[in-house]
């Protein structure tokens, strides 16, 4: 088959047109049609920012990878725009896989891999992902520049670069593997076409990974903050249950030197679905990040309704006290809300408080009073399928999903924090929930397929007593 941008914006004018909304997200970022995963080029440019992603017109099954593009004013009201890059030429023939985005004067640059088979692309013997260039005046219309890294000798996986600029320098990370050893190799170049070898930034230890993906390097507060999604990570008690991971290293860095960490790998989300997550700066200063609102090998349901993945809401992370990141909606997520509903203080006792009959996009915020909780479990569900709890035995917040005829079922969680009151903001989207924990503290995000008539928001209290000593919440929408 051969691909371009005219050939994947009639295909998604086609699918679009038939797609099944039941799930399809309120004020989240999904495609048009078709299949989505990694968000690449986060950027502000010209007076937008822009949102591509990894994206397969023509099916919603993964395929050969296209860059879906979207632009908003607000990070929350997105406008969808033409495809922006499609496979369509000798060093990305196979694909158009992640990459970023960056702006070099009245120029928005896109560095992305170009993923190509060299013969039966059965075996990765054959499997070359090399870095390349498309750039832009306008922001939609984005003229290809060919391959400006080559794949090194010995090498297969090598991909998802990760361009930023300090003085008259800009640096590329990329993820690549090394036998079964994940790593994230540095390079410098004075004009984003002739790239220097800088060596190896970061390296797997034992048990780190066999590949680390989507790489992304920042400072926050002084330390530099290595963002990734290694695979390969084995499960370890309530650590690492998701089949493939995304987090973060704290440490430092001076350029001739490799990264020095001050820790261990920390994960971002603990929820069932968040991967691949890239950061940017606004134009006030703000890093705010964006993931993928799914996991590979994991059912999607929405497959079978013409489309397929979604992306996070915007998150703040900032550095705090304890050298952890802490994560918070973007504040410009507020201007979704419409008027608010306060919910009264009270005690429940083995029962139900119901909020709404039919929660499809809302915000909630809820305190609890745990030092006064006999319950085993109390929190908030929504109809059989959610249930976001504390659980008293364990001591630890839990989100529970149940959709078992989509053989979509099991529960995350972390530990309960310290101190009397837990405070929980927590977005329902049509098929998602994000949990945001103590104003950063952690988040928990998964996918979820409620079906008609399961959408009743209630608060509950199991095998005793448990006190919400505040909360409200708000309909949201575009």
């Amino acid at each position: 088959m051969t691909f371009s941008i005219a050939h994947a914006e009639q295909e998604l004018q086609k699918r679009s047109a038939t797609l099944n909304p039941r799930w399809y997200p309120r004020y989240h970022l999904a495609a048009r049609a078709g299949w989505m995963n990694d968000p690449n080029g986060l950027v502000w440019f010209d007076g937008w920012y822009h949102a591509f992603y990894q994206h397969h017109p023509y099916s919603t099954q993964w395929g050969p990878m296209h860059w879906g593009h979207a632009r908003s004013k607000d990070l929350v009201h997105w406008e969808h725009l033409p495809v922006a890059l499609a496979p369509e030429g000798p060093e990305d023939k196979d694909g158009c896989f992640s990459g970023s985005a960056v702006v070099d004067g009245d120029t928005l640059a896109l560095i992305y891999t170009g993923h190509k088979f060299h013969g039966d692309p059965g075996s990765d013997d054959n499997l070359y992902q090399v870095q390349c260039l498309a750039t832009s005046r306008d922001g939609i219309h984005f003229e290809r520049q060919g391959q400006i890294i080559d794949t090194p000798a010995g090498l297969h996986h090598f991909r998802d670069p990760k361009v930023w600029r300090e003085g008259d320098t800009w640096y590329l990370i990329v993820g690549s593997r090394v036998g079964d050893t994940g790593q994230v190799r540095l390079y410098s170049s004075a004009d984003l076409r002739q790239w220097q070898e800088e060596g190896v930034l970061a390296e797997a230890q034992e048990g780190m990974g066999y590949m680390w993906e989507c790489p992304d390097f920042f400072t926050l507060n002084g330390k530099r903050i290595l963002m990734f999604s290694p695979q390969g990570l084995a499960a370890e008690g309530y650590r690492n249950r998701n089949l493939f991971q995304s987090g973060y290293l704290i440490g430092d860095w001076q350029q001739g030197q490799p990264f020095s960490t001050d820790g261990e790998f920390i994960e971002l989300d603990h929820g069932h679905d968040f991967y691949a997550p890239q950061s940017f700066l606004t134009p006030d200063g703000r890093r705010i990040v964006i993931g993928w609102l799914d996991m590979w090998e994991s059912p999607m349901p929405e497959q079978q309704d013409g489309w397929a993945g979604m992306l996070s809401l915007p998150r703040e992370i900032r550095l705090g006290a304890d050298n952890r990141l802490q994560m918070v909606p973007a504040e410009e997520v507020a201007t979704l809300r419409g008027s608010y509903y306060p919910l009264l203080a009270q005690q429940l006792h083995n029962q139900r408080s119901h909020i709404v009959d039919d929660a499809e996009a809302i915000e909630l915020e809820l305190v609890w009073s745990m030092k006064s909780a006999t319950a085993e479990s109390y929190g908030l569900a929504l109809g059989d399928g959610l249930r976001i709890a504390v659980d008293t035995q364990a001591q630890r917040l839990t989100l529970e999903r149940r959709y078992p005829q989509f053989a979509l079922e099991g529960t995350r969680s972390i530990a309960l924090p310290a101190g009397d009151r837990l405070s929980l903001r927590i977005f329902i989207d049509r098929s998602s929930v994000e949990v945001f924990v103590n104003d950063g503290e952690a988040c928990l995000s998964s996918r979820i397929y409620p079906l008609e008539g399961q959408r009743e928001l209630a608060l509950f209290a199991s095998n005793g007593r448990a006190t919400l000593h505040s909360g409200g919440y708000w309909p949201l929408d575009k």
